[in-house]
């Protein structure tokens, strides 16, 4: 047995008859043509990334582009926001399994963001699994028994809009090539989710528009136009109109901040917004400045919504949206529910209560919660201050924010270091990429739900205070760090988290393996783009016996 594929393509990953319900011969001939048609548009922007990258290495700042000032100044607008997603005062988020589908759609929020990016861990199990699920959740026939419960899940008659979050352009897809090389992620995601659910989506979930995406780790505009043109090939190969597909960018990386009304432009006809992608922005700040020793991070747990530079990219963001007539979503809640702890679990719900009143009083138009529990607190405080409007794209303009210039978006955080912010990094960083390694990409870790973000945080910063030995002044000791002190503690926390998961778990999970890739990461002489990119090899599986037919 194996897949029916067009000429040029052979599939690696196993073979499943249900996966072939995905992998029909069509649906990878639509997935074939994207490839071939932007590949080398692709290869060009990752280029600009690195040719970027360099600049920066060298001592360049990021900022507004000369070029492109006459679209900063443009009176132009997007397309309107179609009725159907008016309101998105509140979106939950999760990977794309069975069980999390139907119980996100179900949940009460405005929108799920169902993810193939930093919640899932990209094994072909999980991402084939995952087209089923969400082929299944759009045609409304998903079920999942939970035998240990004995429990049957399914959809309620009303659910929330379904939006799909890609991978980066930068991931490949190593269980599919196409012409003798890896197909791009993203293309794949796209491909056969719009393959199988256009027509159905449209119907049951956008009101004539659909479907509906999330796109991440863009850096360009130039980016953003491909992705225009996969949206206008798409519409065009299905015969619907224009605009039909619609998305929202996920301002996450440094230099996409000075990008943003550029990416609105090259989408304009298909977008939906953009959001703070805060914790892959704080990961981007470091990387960008990896060349830069005067521009060193306090300890992760102190660089927050207070600090200037992220203050004034979320007012940068509500400013550039409003303006040009689409949402400006907020960050995520990352906290989950503590069962066990009432005042912990209270204390923890006035937080992200305070979080959000910030988030909406600035001006954002909806936020992200990672867990149901948190939806109720963080719908009451929009929709008591957004005064019976489904969103504040007219009525909070933040022309106060037009005024900010290129250092307060790139101003140094405050704060101090200490060795708890090194243990943590440590100690988060090897426990998420152990579940990631073993197929779990979305982590609940000390009462908060990690994706690869928080674990890209915890590198990069472990790098960058490898690499300039820096003093961990809010201890009071004068410590630097360097590789001995590093080393001690590793071995200290691997102890701890054998102590915290137990001797069996610890065992039987990657811990050991895990531990080996984040050092290396974390003492690595050049600093690897991703986290994600580097481990990718050790969950890509062949199955060239039973791969496809050519």
């Amino acid at each position: 047995m194996g897949y029916d594929v067009p000429e040029g393509v052979d599939i690696r990953g196993r073979y499943d008859p249900e996966f072939s319900k995905i992998l029909t011969r069509n649906a990878l001939q639509f997935v074939t043509d994207l490839q071939r048609e932007f590949r080398n548009h692709i290869k060009y922007a990752m280029e600009c990334r690195r040719e970027a990258k360099m600049r920066y290495n060298n001592g360049g700042l990021p900022g507004f582009d000369p070029a492109t000032k006459y679209i900063r100044e443009g009176e132009w607008v997007c397309a309107p926001v179609p009725q159907a997603v008016a309101d998105r005062r509140v979106e939950i988020t999760g990977p794309v399994e069975r069980k999390m589908v139907i119980n996100a759609l179900n949940s009460g929020a405005k929108v799920f963001m169902a993810d193939f990016e930093d919640a899932l861990s990209p094994s072909w199990e999980n991402l084939m699994k995952g087209h089923v699920n969400l082929r299944d959740a759009v045609s409304r026939t998903i079920t999942f028994h939970d035998q240990a419960r004995n429990k049957v899940y399914k959809l309620n008659d009303e659910t929330t809009k379904l939006f799909v979050r890609l991978r980066g352009w930068h991931l490949p897809e190593a269980h599919i090539f196409i012409d003798g090389e890896p197909a791009t992620g993203c293309l794949v995601d796209f491909g056969l989710y719009f393959f199988h659910n256009y027509a159905n989506f449209r119907k049951a979930q956008g009101q004539g528009f659909g479907p509906f995406f999330y796109l991440p780790k863009m850096e360009h505009s130039r980016e953003a136009r491909i992705w225009n043109n996969v949206f206008e090939r798409a519409e065009k190969w299905a015969g619907i109109e224009e605009g039909s597909i619609r998305a929202t960018v996920l301002i996450e990386t440094l230099p996409a901040v000075f990008q943003m009304n550029e990416i609105l432009y090259e989408l304009r006809d298909h977008s939906v917004g953009l959001n703070c992608g805060r914790w892959d922005f704080i990961f981007s700040y470091v990387k960008t400045f990896q060349g830069h020793p005067d521009r060193l991070l306090p300890d992760r747990v102190q660089v927050g919504m207070a600090q200037h530079f992220m203050r004034s990219y979320s007012d940068l963001l509500i400013h550039t949206c409003h303006k040009r007539g689409v949402h400006a979503m907020g960050g995520m809640a990352a906290q989950i529910p503590i069962r066990d702890d009432p005042a912990a679990n209270q204390a923890a719900l006035e937080l992200i209560r305070k979080d959000k009143l910030r988030e909406v009083k600035a001006g954002h138009d909806g936020t992200w919660a990672a867990h149901p529990g948190l939806i109720p607190a963080c719908m009451d405080v929009f929709t008591n201050n957004m005064v019976n409007a489904p969103n504040q794209i007219h009525s909070m303009k933040r022309q106060d924010a037009s005024e900010l210039i290129e250092e307060d978006l790139l101003q140094s955080p405050r704060g101090v270091r200490t060795m708890e912010g090194l243990r943590l990094n440590t100690r988060v960083g090897i426990q998420y990429l152990a579940a990631w390694l073993t197929g779990a990409g979305s982590v609940p870790l000390y009462n908060l739900m990690e994706d690869a973000a928080t674990a890209e945080i915890s590198r990069v910063q472990n790098w960058q205070w490898l690499k300039y030995e820096v003093e961990l002044n809010g201890d009071g000791f004068g410590v630097k760090v360097n590789l001995d002190i590093f080393g001690r503690v590793v071995e200290e926390e691997m102890a701890r988290i054998e102590r915290e998961v137990g001797k069996q778990k610890f065992k039987k999970g990657m811990y050991k393996e895990a531990c080996k890739l984040f050092t290396r990461q974390c003492t690595t002489p050049v600093l690897d783009d991703f986290l994600t990119l580097d481990a990718y090899n050790n969950i890509v599986m062949y199955h060239p016996i039973e791969s496809s037919r050519l």
